[in-house]
Order: C-alpha cells, then structure tokens, then sequence
C-alpha cells in the first residue's frame, strides 16, 4: 500500500465515522423526550422510595440502641415527631385527588395515633417506677 491508497483509506473512513455520528446523533435527538418522560415518571418514586427505606434502616439501629436511661426522653421526642406525622397526614389526606393517597394518609393518621398514644402510656409507666410509693 502506498501513501496515496492510506490517505483515501482513511478519508473512507473519516466519513463513514462522520455518518455514523450523525445518525447517533439523529437517534439520540428522537431519544431524548422518551427518556425524559419516563425518567419523570421514575424520579420521586424512586426518591422518596430511597429516603423510605433509609429512614427504616437508621431509626431501626437508633432506636435499638438506645440505653434504658434514655427511653423516656426519646419517647416524648418520638410523640412530637408523630404528632407532625400526623398534621402532614392530615394534609395528605384532605389534599390527596386520588382515594389511594386518602386512603395511605387515613392509614397513616391511624397509625401515627396509636403511635402517641402508645407513647404516652408507655412514658407514664416508665415516670410511675420513678416515683415513691405511699
């Protein structure tokens, strides 16, 4: 091969690489808004998904690890948190369009409710082993 065949070899090529990225290019273009919808459908499910599965996981570990001394303390600070559950329920509930998002804020106002109540029975108890009896 002599220098005159390469130089054209490479030309061939130089445009076959050319078209080659405008059809990607064309392709991508036609991509883009089937990926942008259904990246929009996926991306706060999948986010508030995340956040869910890691709130488990860490109030789990701190909640296990807590010592006996602190159990009252964090049980009235487990009770504010549920009573702010419980407005935000409310909220989900009476803004919610579709009967499922009332349905899951009706779900979560029961259960943030018998969470505070819970709550303060078991706070109660643990203050009455402090007192003195008589």
């Amino acid at each position: 091969m002599n220098a005159e065949e390469l130089a054209f070899r490479a030309q061939e090529m130089a445009e076959r690489a050319l078209a080659l990225a405008l059809e990607a290019r064309a392709a991508a273009v036609e991509a883009v808004p089937v990926i942008e919808h259904g990246a929009a459908a996926a991306e706060p499910f999948l986010l508030l998904l995340t956040i869910f599965l890691l709130a488990c996981f860490v109030g789990y570990h701190v909640v296990w690890s807590v010592t006996p001394a602190l159990h009252s303390p964090l049980m009235g600070v487990t009770n504010a948190i549920s009573s702010v559950i419980v407005v935000g329920a409310m909220l989900a509930t009476g803004l919610g369009d579709s009967w499922l998002a009332q349905a899951f804020g009706f779900l979560a106002v029961t259960l943030a409710a018998v969470n505070i109540f819970g709550g303060f029975l078991v706070t109660r108890r643990m203050l009455a082993m402090f007192q003195r009896k008589g």
